[in-house]
């Protein structure tokens, strides 16, 4: 199999396992349970990307507003949600691409978790 039909079947694979969410949150969830740095916000945030991933019909990148995972995270505070997103890329659950533009969001990808 030569290299360019072999990386096609990866990310196709790669991309349809994605797609289900309830994969990637139950394998996020039994990786934060062994992490001991991963808290209640850091969850919530990873649940509101699902969420934002869902809406927008699993495309990637998952275009992302911190108003908008504040809101659904329940987090009050941007220091707060900046703290937390930027951590879950340092933790490698997310690949985080921030956007200092206010009218294009921020890039997240899902990172397969092993």
């Amino acid at each position: 199999m030569d290299m360019i039909k072999l990386n096609y079947k990866i990310m196709k694979e790669y991309k349809e396992y994605l797609k289900d969410v309830n994969t990637l949150l139950i394998e996020f969830l039994r990786a934060a349970a062994e992490d001991p740095r991963i808290g209640p916000v850091h969850i919530s945030l990873y649940v509101a990307i699902l969420h934002q991933y869902k809406l927008q019909e699993y495309k990637l990148p998952i275009s992302v507003y911190s108003r908008d995972l504040m809101r659904l995270a329940k987090i009050s505070a941007s220091n707060t949600y900046h703290k937390y997103i930027q951590e879950l890329h340092r933790y490698g659950f997310i690949q985080y691409l921030p956007s200092y533009n206010p009218v294009s969001g921020s890039s997240v990808y899902p990172i397969k978790i092993n």
